[in-house]
């Protein structure tokens, strides 16, 4: 999943439950759909990109550098840093909502696509209460 700053959730990707996380990262970054800012044209890419040491491998940090992208990504084996849950915080609340729709909490459908499918349904529900709860203010 990419998150924006926030944890509006922008792109919802399911893999097989045997898929390392680093495999599928590259292709939803060029994926992500272009979001407008206040003024100017839409971004197509984000500025830095957050991940656990899952994404830390040495060819993923670079191709990340080489897009132009700002890698927050720990190097695999390194120390742990004083900083736990101050960034990452967002994605891990974002699954939490995700996990408040029951049906995907676990797999019940038969292919790969109609569990996308309801991913992308709860990421529009996630957006649609984030727009009421905005328009309420």
């Amino acid at each position: 999943m990419i998150t924006d700053a926030n944890g509006l959730p922008l792109l919802v990707h399911t893999t097989p439950a045997n898929v390392r996380d680093d495999q599928p990262t590259l292709a939803m970054v060029a994926r992500m759909p272009a979001i407008q800012g206040p003024r100017g044209r839409p971004r197509r890419k984000p500025t830095a990109l957050c991940g656990d040491r899952g994404y830390g491998f040495p060819y993923l940090i670079a191709a990340i550098v080489t897009l132009g992208i700002v890698s927050m990504l720990s190097p695999r084996g390194a120390e742990h840093g004083g900083g736990l849950g101050t960034v990452r915080y967002v994605v891990e609340r974002t699954l939490a909502w995700f996990g408040h729709a029951r049906r995907l909490k676990l797999c019940y459908e038969r292919t790969g696509v109609h569990f996308q499918a309801f991913h992308d349904l709860a990421a529009c529900l996630i957006c649609a209460n984030r727009l009421k709860r905005f328009n309420e203010l």
